[in-house]
Parts: C-alpha cells; sequence; structure tokens
C-alpha cells in the first residue's frame, strides 16, 4: 500500500542528489518522486550495496528492469529515492521504506564491483502555469473523479489530497502511483520528462481505467438479467459470452478453440507437448482474434495439434521380401543390400526395441545413392522423406527459428516429419557433404544432435519448444566425397562405400531399367524399339565416361527422342539399335580411348588415378634441358603430388648408379615433369611409382611400356606403399585397352573386389620396391617394343 506524505516532502529543503549514485535495479515497482512506499529485497549483492548507501547520504538510483528486453537493459528514465526506514524481514530479506525524491536519466555505469555506481542526470520539474496546464490539471481531476464513482475502495483521504496539489506534474505522479496501473504503464508516465506530454499520458491510462470499469460494471447488468438462479457455470459462460461480444469475436474461433483444448487433453500426447499446447489454448482465449499476436500463437498451436507425435508405421520384418524389392530396384550393391537385411533380421529377432542405425552412402553421383534410399523405405513398409542439404548454410534449417521473430518456422526435420505424417520414416538426409557455414552458424553441427542416437530422442527445436523423438526415425545421408564431412558428424554414422558401376554392371543396369524407363518416357514401345547388347556397349564405351549410369541414361533417352520423333512423322519403324545405328543418331564419339596411336617413349609413364566419378589414366610426361638443377612440376597439382615428384628424384640420385642413371646427371640440368589436362586439379601420393619410371627412362634413354598402367606410394628408401580406388584403377585401365597392371602388394587382396571376367584378362603384378617396377616397365635402349 502506497502511501503519500505531501507534508513531509514540502517541509524538507530540497535533497542534493550527487552525479554517481548506487543503483538499485528493480522489476515490479516504479518510484514517483514525492510518493513513499515498502519495497523487499533480498539478493545479497543490493543489501551489501544498501547497507553502504545507509552510512553515508541514504540516496539509491532505482531504475527498472525492462522485460521485453533479452540483455535485461534498464530503462532509460528513473528515480532517486532517500531510505526512509529499514527493517528486518523474518526470511533473511530487507525492507525500506523509500521515498522518491526527484527524476533520473541513465547516463552510464562507473563500476561494477563490490556494488553497481552509476553516473545519473538529474531532472529539474517546470512549475510555471498557464491556460494549458490547468486545463490538463482540471481534465485529470474529472477523470478521476469519474473512476473514483466506479471504484469505491477510493479513499475520501486520497481525493482530498489530490485535489489540494496545484503542480500538473505532481499530479499525474500521484494518480500513477495510487491507482492500479499496470508497473509498464507506470514507467511509462515516469518516462514523460516533458509535463505536458506526462499530463496526456495519465489521463489516457485514466480514461482506460475509466472505460474497462464502466464496461465491467455493464457486463455485470446484463448478466444480473440473465442468470438463472445462482449456478455458478451458467453464470461464468454468459459472462463470457458477454465479453466476447463487446470484444467482437468470432464464434467460429472459439469453436475451434474448443476442438484445441480436447486435441491437447488427450492421454496419448507427450506430458511436454500436452502441457505447452494447453498452456497456449489457454492463451488464445484470453487473445483479440484480431490482433496480430493471435494469428502467432494460432500457427505455433497448429504446428504442436497437428504434429504426428506418435503416429508410426509398422515395420515389415520379411527378409525374404526385402532382398526381392531390394534386388528388383537395384543391380549389385551387394554390400548395401547386405547390411539391409542385417538390420531387418535384427529388428525381427528383437522385436522392434533397438534404436535405428545411422547409414551414410558415400559414392560418386549416379550410383543409385537416394534411389536406394527409397528402396530401403519400400522393404521395410515405412514411409521416405528426402531432405536435400546442399547449399543450406543457416543454422536454423536444421533447429528452426524462435518464435520471438517475424514469421518464424520449425527446422527443416521437423517440417518434413511433419509432412511425411509418421515418426518413424525413412529420413534421407542428402548431399550431405556439401552443407555450408557462416555467421548465422553451421548445420552441420546441428546435425551432431539429429545423428547421435545417445541424444535425438530429445531432440531441441527452437520453434516449437518441446522435446521431439527422432530415435525411432532411420537416417540415411549420402555424399560423394567422405573428405568434405566433418569428421565429429562422420563418427556418428556407420560408412558405406558405393563403389562405381563396371561396364558390365552399367550394360545391365541400362537393359533392366534404363531403357524400359526411356521407352516409357519416350511413348515407345518394344516393338518399336530395342537394343542390342552390342549398341549398349558402344554407348557406354564411346559416349559416356562416369562412374555411375546418368549420362547413359540420357544417351538412351536421346536415342529414344531420336525415333520417337521419326514415329511421331508417321514412318513405320521396329528399329533394332547396334554398333552402327548408335553412331548414326548420336553422331561423333565423345570418348576416345586413351591408349590409341601410343608406342613405347622415353619420359612417357602410364598412371592411374581415382576421381569421384571413377578411375582414369593419368600419362605424365617428362623433359630436360640446360639450367642449375631444379625440378619443375605443372599440371594443377597438389602439395602432395608435388612431394611425391621431389621424392622419386631424391631417391634417383641417391640410388643413380643402381638405375643406370648417370650419376651427375642433376649438374647443369633442369627437369620438367608434366600432367597433361592442366585444367584438372590432381592430388595424392599414389602417382610416386609412375613419377620415378618416368624420371629413369628420361635420364637413362630407356623407352616405357605403353600398355603397362602402374600405380602407388614411393618411399624415400624404395619402398612401394598401399594406395586407395584400386578397383576404379583397373577397371580404367582394362576400359583403355591396357592388359598389364603393377600395384603395390598390399593393395592385392582389394584385387577381389574386381569381377572374374575383367580378372582372367589382365596381368597383375605386386610390387614391394620400385625396383621391381622399373625392370617390368623399362625397355632396353635400343629396343621399342612393338603395337
Amino acid at each position: 500500500m502506497r502511501t503519500e506524505l505531501p507534508e513531509a516532502v514540502e517541509s524538507k529543503a530540497p535533497v542534493v542528489i550527487p552525479e554517481i549514485l548506487h543503483l538499485l535495479p528493480v522489476t515490479d515497482v516504479v518510484v514517483f518522486p514525492g510518493v513513499i512506499l515498502p519495497h523487499v529485497i533480498n539478493d545479497p549483492r543490493q543489501i551489501h550495496a544498501v547497507q553502504e548507501v545507509l552510512r553515508g547520504d541514504r540516496l539509491l538510483a532505482i531504475f527498472l528492469k525492462q522485460e521485453n528486453d533479452e540483455n535485461g537493459r534498464l530503462a532509460p528514465v528513473g528515480s532517486a529515492a532517500q531510505i526512509l526506514k529499514m527493517f528486518s524481514v523474518p526470511d533473511g530479506s530487507m525492507g525500506l521504506l523509500l521515498q522518491g525524491v526527484g527524476r533520473l536519466s541513465f547516463r552510464e555505469v562507473v563500476s561494477r564491483s563490490p556494488n553497481l555506481l552509476v553516473r545519473v542526470e538529474r531532472h529539474t520539474e517546470d512549475l510555471r502555469t498557464n491556460v494549458r496546464t490547468e486545463s490538463y490539471r482540471k481534465a485529470l481531476l474529472k477523470a478521476f473523479e469519474d473512476y473514483c464513482q466506479l471504484n469505491t475502495w477510493v479513499g475520501e483521504d486520497l481525493r482530498q489530497s489530490l485535489r489540494s496539489v496545484k503542480e500538473l506534474g505532481r499530479l499525474a505522479d500521484l494518480i500513477s502511483a495510487n491507482l492500479n496501473f499496470s508497473v509498464e504503464d507506470r514507467q511509462r508516465v515516469l518516462g514523460e520528462l516533458n509535463v505536458g506530454e506526462r499530463a496526456k499520458t495519465t489521463l489516457k491510462l485514466l480514461r482506460r481505467e475509466v472505460e474497462l470499469a464502466e464496461l465491467s460494471r455493464k457486463i455485470q447488468d446484463d448478466l444480473a438479467n440473465a442468470m438463472d438462479r445462482n449456478q455458478k457455470e451458467y453464470y461464468l459462460r454468459e459472462q463470457l459470452k458477454v465479453i466476447r461480444h463487446e470484444l467482437g469475436e468470432d464464434e467460429d474461433a472459439q469453436v475451434e478453440l474448443e476442438e484445441l483444448r480436447r486435441r491437447f487433453a488427450a492421454e496419448d500426447l507427450p506430458a511436454p507437448v500436452r502441457e505447452a499446447g494447453q498452456r497456449e489454448v489457454r492463451r488464445l482465449g484470453r487473445m483479440n482474434t484480431a490482433s496480430a499476436e493471435y494469428g502467432v500463437a494460432r500457427t505455433y498451436v497448429d504446428w504442436l495439434a497437428q504434429f504426428p507425435w506418435n503416429e508410426r508405421d509398422r515395420d515389415r520384418h520379411d527378409v525374404g521380401r526385402a532382398r526381392r524389392v531390394l534386388d528388383r530396384d537395384h543391380f549389385g550393391l551387394e554390400a548395401v543390400k547386405e547390411r539391409i537385411l542385417e538390420y531387418i533380421a535384427v529388428r525381427k529377432l528383437t522385436g522392434g526395441g533397438r534404436k535405428s542405425p545411422i547409414l551414410c552412402f558415400v559414392g560418386p553421383p549416379g550410383v543409385g545413392k537416394t534411389s536406394l534410399g527409397k528402396s530401403i523405405a519400400e522393404s521395410l513398409g515405412r514411409r521416405f522423406v528426402r531432405l536435400a542439404l546442399g547449399g543450406v548454410h543457416d543454422e536454423s534449417e536444421i533447429r528452426g527459428h524462435r518464435r520471438t521473430y517475424v514469421g518464424s518456422m520449425p527446422g527443416r526435420i521437423v517440417q518434413k516429419l511433419r509432412e511425411t505424417g509418421c515418426m518413424n520414416p525413412v529420413f534421407m538426409l542428402d548431399e550431405i557433404d556439401k552443407l555450408g557455414a557462416d555467421v548465422k552458424g553451421d548445420p552441420s553441427a546441428a546435425l551432431l544432435e539429429v545423428l547421435d542416437p545417445a541424444q535425438n530422442h530429445t531432440f531441441a527445436d527452437h520453434y516449437l519448444e518441446v522435446p521431439v523423438d527422432l530415435s525411432q526415425v532411420m537416417f540415411i545421408a549420402t555424399a560423394n566425397q567422405l573428405e568434405r564431412i566433418p569428421s565429429p558428424l562422420r563418427d556418428r554414422m556407420e560408412i558405406i562405400q558405393l563403389p562405381g558401376y563396371l561396364p558390365t554392371e552399367k550394360l545391365e543396369i541400362a537393359r533392366r531399367y534404363l531403357v524400359p524407363r526411356q521407352l516409357e518416357a519416350s511413348g515407345l514401345d518394344k516393338s518399336q524399339l530395342s537394343f542390342q547388347p552390342e549398341g549398349l556397349r558402344v554407348i557406354i564405351d564411346e559416349y559416356t565416361r562416369e562412374a555411375g549410369v546418368r549420362q547413359l541414361e540420357q544417351r538412351v533417352g536421346s536415342v529414344a527422342r531420336k525415333v520417337a520423333r521419326r514415329v511421331a512423322e508417321g514412318e513405320a519403324l521396329r528399329l533394332r539399335v547396334g554398333r552402327t545405328t548408335v553412331r548414326e543418331l548420336l553422331g561423333n564419339k565423345r570418348i576416345l580411348p586413351e591408349t590409341a596411336n601410343r608406342a613405347p617413349e622415353i619420359g612417357v609413364a602410364t598412371g592411374m588415378a581415382w576421381t569421384p566419378f571413377g578411375g582414369v589414366l593419368m600419362f605424365i610426361e617428362a623433359t630436360a634441358m640446360p639450367g642449375s638443377g631444379g625440378l619443375r612440376l605443372t599440371g594443377s597439382l597438389g602439395e602432395v603430388m608435388r612431394e611425391s615428384g621431389e621424392i622419386a628424384l631424391s631417391y634417383i640420385r641417391s640410388h643413380a648408379g643402381e638405375l643406370g642413371v648417370p650419376v651427375d646427371f642433376i649438374r647443369g640440368t633442369d627437369l620438367h615433369l608434366h600432367f597433361p589436362e592442366g585444367s584438372t586439379p590432381k592430388d595424392g601420393p599414389s602417382a610416386g611409382v609412375a613419377i620415378a619410371a618416368c624420371l629413369v627412362s628420361l635420364l637413362s634413354g630407356r623407352p616405357l611400356r605403353h600398355d603397362v598402367a602402374m600405380t602407388g606410394e614411393l618411399s624415400l628408401r624404395g619402398k612401394v606403399l598401399p594406395i586407395g580406388g584400386l578397383r576404379e584403377k583397373v577397371m580404367a585401365a582394362h576400359r583403355a585397352g591396357i592388359r598389364v597392371i603393377l600395384a603395390p602388394r598390399d593393395n592385392l587382396k582389394d584385387v577381389e573386389e574386381i569381377p572374374e571376367e575383367i580378372r582372367a584378362d589382365l596381368e597383375i603384378h605386386g610390387l614391394d620396391r620400385v625396383e621391381q617396377a622399373l625392370e617390368l616397365v623399362l625397355l632396353p635402349a635400343a629396343d621399342r617394343k612393338p603395337d
């Protein structure tokens, strides 16, 4: 209860307010000049500051913390207050009797330790009167009298006291301090430094209170005639009906709210969701349907109500059926199929209680990673959803936006689950290696919680603000390059490599899947167009170069469209596409054999390289010129490949006599190594053996066999170390017509991955040291092996 003591204030001399005061931040009270009120504090730091003030001038700077400010900043205008009395409270808190002595503006924080000291500026009141101020004064007193007529709790003493106040600013302060204004409204009055504006603000607030009181009385009068006896429920509903009629609210909105109440009363909802929904529906019931805040709150409630919290597809644990579905849709990919069948078998034996695995398919484009996810969903009997992550660089895309922002929405994980309508779909995170990051956050960091089985049962979406259980979702990620996935994210997934297809596999895929699909897309049937095996082989070898089958499908589609045009023009066709027909329809070869018209040469070695699109041959050329003993490497090379060239040169210099190279070859000579296709970046250590053979050939004058391809990392001691991607490299060499392969002996175990018919056509040598490679690949100086 506030007590106003005008006599005490007027009898004292003006209080001198220093520039620097102790700060007392408050959240639930506004102290006006000339008003005495009690206040209780329990913060130890504030109690310590008050004790310090009591030993001095007993003055405090009191500023209100702004509730809507996330940083908890202070209101710009506050009050200087004098401590009249201090008393103890039984719970250990400190009670204060404060008297406001002046308005203050906050300037800056002077000290934070041990107590908060702030620099302030005092504002002096304009006490001059004129016609305008007197009219405001009379209007305030008139509105106050109207308020008193409607609220009998206002005492006569207060009414008499206010009538005697002559200063307009003081009258506005005393009315605001003694009536039931909110803390925010009181702070608005306190913050008005202009007396006229302060009176205007107070008058608006006072008239609003009068209107509310009149409306309340009108509601009570209307209900008095409609009330049937004293039934409480009937009274409350009729009162609510009158209130809504006065506010002009839509009755349909109330029907919808009632449906939402029933939805959030359901026992099958998770407890946090039920509590949040009921709380928000109560808030909606108190809002005006025409307000902007109502639309924001209603959108949030709809998300909670329509999200499939307990909807789950029932798994099919039929291993045989799953095998048939996978074999029907995909040729090869045995390792992936085995892993899926293992998962289904485990789910069958454990009753489906285990958490879903998190798989990551890594392989070049076009090998069927995305379509494989759809087949997995069908084999499990689950729904399928795909989320493309390429180019996503905002963390909010995964976690959602907080509701404080205009137009905020849940993250794309939650959006996709609602779109799918169940909580256990097969969820494909496509192109996870192409995530970005900027000042808005790192989405890969947000995915750490999504893809961690120990955490994702309580995934936190910033918009929903309730836990979302992702533990039953089967996440499948896809990527082209494993190295581009952050290691913390990579550790949470089970990596399954999908290698590129062999030509024989491409032929079978084209026959089973691509040709029928393109015939249907072009409006043709099998009687009008068919492909012979040799025709498909020509397309594979001469018109495509890829690890997958996308280009192959495009070429097949091109042939089908050309035939469809001829059919549409009225030509009766029954075309069987063979080698000659393909070349007539598709034109000149797009891919030339890399070994065509080649012969043994000095200083030209044939290496093999792995790319995300499959294996390729890599030719290395060397030449010598007068100089100072330097080595130059060109061809868009990475640091590792440059180091391989330096290692090869160092090994040759240290073993020149053994290798048949002049001991002083480096004196007065510069060496230049070039890797053709200079616009294509190249890196990696696997060219070490080929570089050494190229340099030895140049320096010894012995030509290199053109029908031998080699790979292997070279150490400084001449050892041949293992490399990766041998299957793709060997397939590229075989496709180019090379039949002799030199590879590290430790990689011979990988030869089993190559189909038997290809292995039977190859001569593969295992290498322990580089000298073994030189013995096999170098021809005598005066001899050139015929083509």
